[in-house]
């Protein structure tokens, strides 16, 4: 518990404080008008910065304003009563502090969403071309066994000029590798994604495969690698 009563104007406002400051503050405040007369300005601030406010706020609001204001100092009012002028510049201070911590607040909120929203929607792209190719009239469907164990499975077609390669290994590898897949167009290797550590199982979309000749697997150091580590664990011939 604060040893400051007077510091527990904005929090006791916000109702952050616990019981026994709650306690002491309210008997401060039947003794104190200088008080009272600042937790109602405060208050009315607080209704007046609701006001068209976003209606669900996001969960970690309340403990970014709190921080801010366990941190900022307070002062106490002196035993005279306080001018209008100092007090109403105090609050448009702390106004303005709860402004910018909801305002910063909202803006990460509103950008994970975006993200959150760009991602689903690339995901449901990336659904909907694995369907078209795969409902193709000409696919082709070729697959080969992984050194170690699992498949590597091609499914493509010249009508969508484009493939799905679908990788199934029997266990991910050991010592922080991972595994990654690879096109080879012009007799160059070109990196279609490596996985994820410890993933054994991947759907991959692959545009202009009628200029691949091969699709294959190597197993590389996390993050995967600019060219391929030899000898492949899978080397499919699609053309």
């Amino acid at each position: 518990m604060t040893s400051d009563v007077h510091s527990l104007i904005g929090p006791y406002v916000l109702d952050a404080v616990n019981d026994l400051e709650r306690a002491s503050f309210e008997r401060h405040l039947r003794e104190c008008a200088v008080c009272r007369s600042e937790v109602d300005d405060l208050r009315e601030a607080s209704a007046r910065l609701a006001d068209g406010a976003w209606s669900v706020p996001p969960p970690s609001l309340r403990t970014t304003v709190l921080t801010a204001i366990g941190t900022t100092r307070q002062l106490a009012p002196a035993s005279a009563p306080v001018p209008a002028r100092p007090r109403r510049l105090r609050l448009v201070a702390a106004a303005a502090a709860m402004v910018v911590a909801v305002g910063g607040v909202l803006a990460v909120q509103e950008h994970r969403v975006r993200v959150e929203q760009a991602t689903a929607q690339a995901a449901r792209a990336s659904e909907a071309r694995v369907r078209d190719v795969l409902a193709a009239p000409d696919l082709q469907i070729r697959e080969q066994q992984l050194t170690g164990g699992g498949r590597v499975t091609v499914a493509m077609s010249r009508l969508r000029n484009a493939g799905v390669v679908m990788l199934a290994a029997d266990a991910a590898p050991g010592g922080g590798h991972v595994y990654q897949l690879w096109t080879v167009r012009s007799r160059v290797p070109v990196s279609e994604g490596a996985l994820a550590a410890g993933q054994t199982t991947a759907v991959r979309i692959v545009e202009g495969m009628d200029r691949a000749s091969d699709v294959g697997v190597t197993v590389e150091p996390a993050g995967g690698s600019a060219t391929p580590t030899l000898p492949m664990i899978a080397d499919l011939k699609v053309a």
